[in-house]
């Protein structure tokens, strides 16, 4: 009896230990990684702390499979520099869109020369620019023949003054100059048809006066003759500039109503319509600043030979006056005797 109880008893005490074994097996392991993961949350929290305190605390061979486990997202920072490399990509390709719209300013740039500005230009504008350019051709034409001829008058005029200044009568000073053609040469010539066809008449006043009045129209001839050329230049210089900026008044309205239909205000698109209406300003100032130079250049040099005009003038008329006087005192000396 006592035997069949203890067997009893012993048989009830191996089922509770069962049980109590097979109740506490899957807890254990879920303590084992609650504690892992406890473990890895403050080495993750505290990092440099992880560092000194690994040697001190030699975790067991048991918690060291754990800890591998969570060490795994440390590799995290990863994708962010993986998303960080594209940058140097969106650079990369930059560059080339940089350089594509930098090659084509430059090309716009080579573009916008005079001549293809000029060739683009409406025709209104264009015919602008041929006009002032062929003022400006007709401006240096003058200059140059003016010049040449200004030159050569003063010179052969001086000439003539030194070799008529010690002639003593009008035939003498006719021999002095020769067969040359001149204004004093004319002035002389004049002279003496005054006084040849004067012969008999007594009152020397008028003789002077008639003569005077001869020499008052050849030096206007000569004015007018010097001054040729000069009154071109004198419209070119006043004219040009507004003549040029009717051209940049015509371009530039254009160039809104290019605006006004592209509907785009673009500095690519405005500025060469503007670019050849200036072009068309530039070329008046071309031709109006040289011509306004050369005009009052040669409005000095013009006076300055008129003033050798009337010297030669003078002296035609002193010379008519010794040959009158000498003419009057031969009349006398014949009438004393």
């Amino acid at each position: 009896m006592k035997t069949s109880l203890f067997r009893m008893t012993w048989f009830r005490a191996t089922c509770a230990a069962i049980l109590v074994l097979a109740m506490l097996s899957p807890a254990l392991p879920l303590h084992a990684q609650q504690k892992a993961a406890q473990a890895a949350q403050t080495a993750q929290a505290q990092p440099t702390q992880a560092v000194p305190q690994a040697p001190v605390l030699a975790p067991p061979p048991v918690a060291a499979a754990p800890a591998a486990a969570p060490a795994q997202p440390a590799p995290a920072p990863a994708p962010s520099s993986a998303t960080a490399q594209p940058a140097p990509a969106s650079d990369a390709t930059a560059l080339p869109a940089d350089g594509k719209s930098l090659k084509s300013t430059v090309v716009a740039l080579h573009e916008l020369s005079p001549w293809s500005m000029f060739l683009s230009a409406d025709i209104i504008v264009k015919a602008v620019m041929i006009g002032l350019a062929f003022a400006s051709l007709v401006t240096w034409t003058v200059f140059i023949a003016k010049m040449i001829e200004l030159s050569v008058a003063q010179g052969k005029l001086r000439g003539a003054l030194r070799k008529i200044g010690d002639a003593r009568s009008l035939a003498e000073a006719q021999f002095a100059l020769g067969a040359k053609d001149s204004v004093l040469s004319a002035l002389l010539a004049a002279a003496m048809n005054e006084a040849r066809l004067s012969a008999g008449i007594s009152s020397d006043e008028g003789i002077k006066e008639r003569a005077a009045s001869s020499f008052a129209e050849i030096v206007r001839a000569e004015g007018r003759r010097i001054r040729i050329g000069m009154g071109l230049l004198a419209s070119i210089g006043a004219t040009s500039p507004f003549v040029g900026l009717f051209g940049t008044v015509w371009g530039i309205m254009n160039s809104f109503i290019g605006i006004s239909k592209s509907q785009t205000t673009n500095l690519a698109v405005v500025a060469p319509g503007i670019a050849e209406a200036l072009l068309a300003t530039a070329f008046g100032l071309v031709a109006a600043i040289p011509a306004v130079i050369i005009y009052n250049h040669f409005a000095r040099v013009t006076k300055s030979y008129l003033e050798l005009v009337s010297r030669s003038s003078g002296a035609a008329g002193r010379l008519l006056s010794r040959d009158l006087d000498r003419s009057h005192g031969s009349t006398h000396s014949r009438a004393a005797e």
